[in-house]
């Protein structure tokens, strides 16, 4: 990727100061980024660098969840655009930015470090074949060191994917949980109005929603790395069972 760093792939000091000018599109089609953000004002400019990939995304959509730090100002010092979600929840932030978002293909992402902005082409490349195309973690290869998915939560991914899989008649799947996916806008405008969870597991909603309503779907392998400050959702044990139950 043109926006990253040899060594780890987070944005260098010389890219940062690189604005987005004239119209991306990847094809003929715009892209948008959405990052749901709470209290993520340590890696929040660098992430929407990074994801700002040149020539291919066309607008970045930080949806400020409440924070209680200086998130929405550090967002507010790129080109991204801000907008502020008052109902409390990981999920009420991505149904905002999804709902927010102007691009004809959507891409949901983290703005914590754990996702490279160079996997988008990842995504995209399986874009026209498919409705929607979420990452899996759960490929070894690409999990770096430092990321928080061990052998506990790794697993325990993989068997709800597999329940999702198995319940709703869906291609195979490894990960219930990865927030980086791409969705094309006609297929979104299918499942919207059905969206309903506000919490953390509104990500396998949505790929219920979708084969329920018919989306085709796949899987591809993104890197994972160890995020910037603390998990709001698998930071700890009790965090990590209580998702995987809802």
């Amino acid at each position: 990727s043109a926006l990253t760093d040899q060594t780890d792939g987070r944005p260098d000091a010389r890219r940062r100061t690189q604005g987005l000018t004239g119209s991306q599109m990847w094809g003929s089609r715009s892209v948008s980024i959405v990052f749901p953000a709470y209290n993520e004002e340590q890696y929040i400019r660098a992430a929407v660098e990074d994801f700002f990939v040149a020539g291919v995304v066309d607008e970045v959509v930080v949806v400020d969840n409440n924070s209680r730090d200086r998130t929405a100002e550090e967002a507010g010092h790129t080109s991204a655009r801000v907008v502020r979600e008052t109902a409390q929840g990981y999920g009420h932030a991505l149904r905002r930015g999804l709902r927010e978002a102007t691009g004809d293909i959507v891409i949901l992402a983290e703005p914590d470090g754990t996702f490279v902005g160079r996997d988008v082409l990842k995504l995209l490349a399986y874009a026209d074949d498919f409705d929607m195309v979420c990452g899996t973690r759960t490929t070894r290869e690409l999990i770096w060191e430092q990321a928080n998915m061990g052998w506990f939560i790794r697993i325990g991914n993989w068997v709800v994917a597999k329940f999702l899989q198995l319940l709703h008649d869906g291609p195979s799947l490894t990960d219930c949980g990865c927030t980086l996916r791409l969705i094309h806008r006609s297929a979104l405008a299918r499942i919207i109005d059905d969206l309903t969870v506000g919490g953390s597991h509104f990500l396998p909603e949505m790929v219920i929603l979708g084969l329920k309503r018919g989306l085709r779907i796949i899987e591809v392998p993104v890197n994972y790395r160890g995020r910037v400050g603390e998990s709001k959702i698998t930071g700890t044990l009790s965090g990590t069972l209580r998702t995987g139950f809802r």
